[in-house]
């Protein structure tokens, strides 16, 4: 198996770019714990491809997508809850559950295609 293989993969640079983007919209955040949470959300998604890309079966790493799916949908209900709150503009939340989406779909395409494999 390739060493650092999520290196290749599309979906991991992508969440790297919306990892970016929450950082830069919650810098301000006073609401700490939510902000805390949104970050950690955010970078689950990245660190759990990258583990699950190192694990030896297909069906381990499916696994690993599940959590990195689950952690999108934590990632928008925050990004809701703060349009919510009015800690987010409507528009600045309309650009980023695009790339929100866009992961999902690409994280489910992947899981399935690991589990029809499997």
């Amino acid at each position: 198996m390739k060493t650092f293989r999520f290196l290749e993969f599309p979906v991991y640079d992508q969440a790297k770019g919306l990892y970016k983007n929450i950082l830069e919209i919650t810098v301000d955040l006073r609401d700490f714990s939510l902000k805390d949470q949104i970050r950690r959300a955010a970078l689950s998604i990245i660190l759990n491809i990258a583990e699950g890309s190192a694990k030896q079966s297909d069906k381990e790493f499916a696994r690993y997508l599940q959590i990195c799916l689950g952690s999108v949908n934590e990632l928008y209900a925050c990004l809701d809850i703060m349009l919510e709150n009015g800690n987010i503009s409507k528009k600045k939340f309309k650009e980023i559950i695009p790339s929100c989406e866009e992961i999902a779909k690409q994280l489910s395409g992947f899981y399935k295609k690991l589990t029809v494999k499997s």
